[in-house]
């Protein structure tokens, strides 16, 4: 427990999205951990993650969860806020899921069988739709995803891409909040999208819609939402940022015991938090996933990781390959040294001073190879080792952080807008600057 006196400051505003992975602020508040460690924390409900972004850059909300990529991109001035933030925590792993409407999906049943068969379910199915569209001379498709730069943008765009689409030229993707999905699938207003829990659920529990894939399915493990203060407010308030990292970190222990996921359900389901039916809410939660309305729901344990695999620790390595993703798809027209903006951003030192006042392992690391694991592996660091999850990709790609342009450089579809020969100046491909984990 800190002391109250030792804290810069100790009243708190902190914005959330209703989803489900908002668990660990709202079981930090229920439960006292933000008391526990001298804080007395406010939570705002906000509409959209630009809402987050905005309040969080102007000093409303003190932090928020947002979206891995999000202070990354705060911090290059993608969009109209240019503030340098900081992250030293990751709050989840997974969470995601794409759906489509029921007469997209019958369709993409139509057009190929065989591929609709396939788990993980690929999108070549989609393609042949999509070409007998253009052929056809109809408008193409539409999709939807939260922001810009979201997990749920690479998702959608890596599970496309990987099947031959093009999504900058062969589908339309628009950006609506999150809980404004499902509407917007029954009125059809769009044909599919990319979202956080509940809300795919939600979609198949009503009938209007069916899943096709899971983040999980798509990058096992991989990390979703984040804590995020900016660095002028880290720099000014050290003692309550690492009170705050605490209290949310034993938030998301306390959340992967099993025994506790039925609760967290319903706590977070209340009106005033997701506003869903509990027992829509409790399917993800409890590690069970129901794709479509006329299908048993389907185990999937590790659809929400808050703690386990050394979730909360935020890796350089994950800050680099969305700035791969951002250089992929032209939302940085400009060279950047990857390993610095990394660095600056993603902060494990941070991280390491918390999890040292609870008595937690750490990586040693900063950096750790992805797509290398199909199922449960150990993390070496020295005498220690960490239980850690697969972190397989749907393409079997792998990802070495300390070669970030040669992973650039083998994807077929991308609208990259920097020289390459500009990129290698600033990131050497002889990786001498990062050692990452196995």
């Amino acid at each position: 427990m800190f002391a109250s006196n030792a804290l810069e400051k100790t009243s708190l505003t902190l914005g959330f999205i209703p989803l489900t992975d908002c668990a660990p602020l709202i079981v930090a508040q229920e439960h006292g951990w933000f008391a526990k460690y001298g804080l007395d924390v406010t939570l705002s409900k906000e509409t959209s993650w630009a809402n987050i972004r905005d309040k969080v850059a102007l000093g409303i909300l003190d932090g928020a969860q947002m979206l891995a990529p999000m202070p990354l991109a705060m911090s290059l001035g993608l969009g109209p806020m240019h503030k340098p933030m900081v992250t030293a925590l990751t709050l989840d792993l997974n969470g995601n899921a794409i759906t489509v409407s029921n007469a997209l999906y019958e369709r993409m049943q139509r057009a190929d069988v065989a591929a609709m068969n396939e788990r993980p379910l690929s999108a070549r199915a989609l393609k042949a739709v999509i070409d007998a569209e253009r052929q056809a001379g109809r408008p193409p498709l539409t999709f939807a995803m939260v922001f810009p730069e979201s997990t749920h943008n690479y998702e959608l765009r890596y599970w496309m891409a990987a099947a031959g689409i093009d999504p900058d030229n062969d589908v339309r993707l628009v950006v609506v909040p999150p809980p404004q999905m499902t509407g917007r699938l029954a009125q059809g207003e769009i044909d599919g999208y990319c979202v956080g829990e509940p809300w795919n659920a939600q979609a198949v529990q009503a009938g209007i819609g069916r899943t096709l894939i899971t983040k999980y399915e798509i990058w096992n493990n991989s990390p979703e939402k984040v804590l995020g203060v900016t660095q002028e407010w880290a720099e000014q308030y050290p003692n309550t940022h690492r009170a705050l990292l605490c209290a949310l970190l034993e938030a998301c222990r306390w959340l992967d015991d099993p025994r506790h996921r039925v609760d967290a359900a319903a706590l977070i389901a209340r009106s005033v938090h997701v506003n869903a039916p509990e027992h829509v809410v409790r399917m993800s939660m409890t590690g069970t996933f129901q794709y479509a309305p006329d299908e048993m729901p389907r185990a999937l344990p590790d659809f929400n990781v808050f703690h386990r695999y050394a979730a909360n620790f935020p890796w350089r390595s994950h800050a680099i390959w969305f700035l791969t993703q951002m250089l992929r798809w032209g939302q940085l027209d400009r060279a950047i040294d990857l390993q610095a903006v990394a660095s600056a951003v993603y902060r494990p030192d941070l991280y390491r001073a918390a999890a040292a006042h609870l008595e937690l392992p750490c990586p040693a690391s900063d950096y750790k190879n992805e797509g290398r694991h199909e199922g449960g592996w150990k993390l070496y660091d020295g005498a220690r080792s960490l239980p850690m999850g697969a972190d397989r990709f749907l393409d079997g790609r792998l990802f070495d952080p300390s070669q970030p342009l040669e992973y650039l450089q083998g994807f077929a579809v991308q609208h990259t807008k920097v020289n390459p020969a500009e990129l290698a100046i600033l990131n050497p491909a002889d990786g001498s600057r990062l050692q990452p984990s196995a």
